[in-house]
């Protein structure tokens, strides 16, 4: 008997250290229509990881870009647009480790065309540096899925963990 309220006690301690960050949701199986979907953003969040920036170019279209809407500390907001390589130059070896972490994605698919949409948060060396919201315009070519276009807000304030 007095073990149960000790698990209780040890589960309801490791509940609210995980509650620092977005849940972890599932992601869908790789073999399913949303999971093939999703393959080009994961690897462009695994080129972010390893910071090489030929991983990300890959999971894109020649022709893509990106889009961030940025709000700063003091309120001030800009939106930058960027070539695919421009946003991809910006990935560069280094010691810090990032992660990005997109929690509870809304996946649309409508035959050659896919959007991604979810809440993420980017971790510098495991501590939240900013956070917002993803949206990624996905189109299939020739069987294969690439991102079109990524357009991300950006803020530092009101970040989970914060």
């Amino acid at each position: 008997m007095i073990l149960l309220p000790l698990l209780l006690i040890a589960s309801v301690a490791d509940q609210k250290a995980s509650d620092k960050l977005p849940p972890a949701n599932p992601l869908p199986p790789p073999t399913s229509e949303e999971g093939q979907v999703m393959a080009p953003v994961n690897a462009m969040f695994d080129g972010l990881a390893r910071r090489d920036a030929s991983i990300i170019l890959a999971a894109m279209r020649p022709d893509a870009t990106a889009v961030v809407a940025a709000e700063k500390a003091d309120g001030t907001r800009s939106v930058r647009r960027l070539t695919a390589t421009e946003f991809a130059s910006g990935v560069k070896p280094g010691p810090e480790r990032f992660e990005e972490r997109l929690s509870d994605p809304a996946i649309e698919i409508d035959g050659d065309i896919a959007m991604v949409w979810g809440p993420y948060a980017f971790l510098i060396d495991g501590k939240v540096h900013h956070c917002g919201v993803d949206h990624f315009d996905l189109v299939r070519e020739n069987g294969a899925w690439k991102v079109a276009n990524v357009t991300w807000s950006s803020r530092t304030t009101g970040c989970p963990a914060q």
